[in-house]
Formats: C-alpha cells, structure tokens, sequence
C-alpha cells in the first residue's frame, strides 16, 4: 500500500535532445531505486514551439530511452515529450513501463500566452494509469490552472467514486508566477482529496524564460510532504495509501461534488 516516487528537477540544455539525455541518464543511475521516476515537461528539448523541426514519433530515441532506461532501472519512466503523429504535433506525457508497455496522455490545455495552440494539437481525453496499488491521474503543466479536467469525483453505477489517489503534473511553469505553481497544486490537492506531485525545472531556456523549480509532493490534506526548493535536485518520496483512505472515509466531501462530464 506504499509507492516509491523519485522526482528529478534539473535544468535543460535548450533544443539538445542528445545532452538532455545523456544528463538525465547520469542523474538517474545516480537516484535511489523506486516505483516511478518523474521527469519534467518537454525534458528533452525543453519549452520549445520548433515542434516541426523537433517532434519525434513514439518509435524514435527519446520514447525508446525512456523503454530502456525504465527497464534498466525496474522503475516507470515518465515525463513530456515532443511527438508527431497522424500529421499533428502532440506535448505527449509517456509513461514507459518496464515490460516495455507504453501509455500517454496529450496536453489539453495549451499555453497560448506563448503561443502552444499554434504549435501543438490539444489532446482530447485524461487517462487514469495504474501502479502498484495507487491510481495516478496524469497532466502537463498549463492543465493545472483548469480545475473542472482534474476534478477527482466522477458519477459510476449511479454514485460518486473517487478515480484517482495521485495527481501528477509535469512542468516548465516560470519564476514570474511561482506563487501561482504552489498555491493551485496546494489547491488541486485539497479539493481532490489526493496526493499531488509537480515536478518543474531550473534554469534559464533559450528564450531567457527564468524557471525555479518549486517542484514538491502534497498530501490529501494540502500539507507539503517534500519541497525541493529552487537547485536541480534529485528527492525521492513514498507514499503511503492507508492515511488517504481513512482521510477520504471519515471527511468525504468528494462524494458532494457537482457531476461534471468529463472528456
């Protein structure tokens, strides 16, 4: 009832798949072992909208990486990669599975104060991945500012179920609106009754965007359990289910919420 989390929050080399993943791959080898290990939005090209000169498909090096090292390391590998597919271009959250298994959600909300809606496809569903004994709602950075698409009740057989126990966002979320990054996933965490991770980068980019970090893990109850403050850092974290479901079962303010149809 326990999940191991190790969350890797560096700085990228702009537009160098190569360097990012010979980085990376250092930092991990480097990491203690766990379930899943999470990486940042875009982290092999960082923030990029060169979608067309940069995207890959989900056979080329970057997916297949993430195959090798999950294996390499018994441990889910996940993050946001820049994929091309049926002519679009995707910010593709991949979770990479050590039998080689791969599922992905698409980034629905996208950040058009830098232009992603002219760059990039929205994808069109959230998907609810499973891990050991907890359920894990992925999503990508600009996605947490849209509380309806997170919104962990929904309305199965005819009563209210809570879908998932983890909310996990990938990020390249800037310095300049870093209160904005703490307080909704503190928000996000408490209103869902879940755990929540982000997980954000450090450094500069090529557009001299400034990014520090901030990434952390939040109790059900909004209470930071790991801040990893604004170095590139490694943490890893376990999470234990049992206090989330007793929390859920004596205070369940989840089965009140208004029944929103999600996509």
């Amino acid at each position: 009832m326990s999940l191991t989390v190790t969350l890797l929050q560096t700085d990228l080399f702009w537009e160098d798949k190569q360097r990012n993943l010979n980085h990376l791959t250092k930092q991990m080898d480097a990491a203690a072992q766990a379930d899943l290990l999470v990486l940042p939005e875009m982290f092999s090209t960082g923030f990029s909208m060169r979608s067309d000169q940069l995207a890959e498909s989900m056979d080329d090096e970057t997916v297949q990486w993430m195959i090798s090292r999950a294996q390499d390391l018994d441990s889910v590998v996940c993050g946001s990669v820049i994929i091309r597919e049926n002519d679009n271009f995707y910010n593709r959250f991949i979770w990479a599975q050590p039998d080689g298994h791969v599922q992905c959600y698409d980034k629905r909300h996208l950040f058009r104060m830098s232009e992603e809606h002219q760059h990039y496809a929205p994808g069109n569903k959230r998907i609810i991945l499973s891990i050991k004994d907890f359920s894990i709602c992925p999503q990508v950075c600009y996605d947490l500012r849209f509380p309806i698409f997170s919104r962990n009740t929904q309305t199965i057989d005819g009563a209210p179920t809570a879908v998932y126990d983890l909310l996990l966002y990938v990020a390249n979320w800037p310095a300049a609106r870093f209160t904005h990054w703490r307080a909704l996933l503190q928000a996000r965490a408490i209103e869902n009754q879940a755990y929540v991770i982000g997980v954000n980068r450090v450094g500069t980019d090529g557009n001299d965007t400034v990014y520090r970090g901030d990434s952390c893990v939040i109790n059900h109850q909004g209470e930071y359990i790991k801040d990893m403050g604004n170095q590139a850092n490694i943490s890893t974290v376990t999470l234990e289910k049992a206090p989330l479901e007793t929390y859920r079962s004596a205070f369940p303010a989840w089965k009140d919420g208004d029944d929103y149809r999600l996509v």
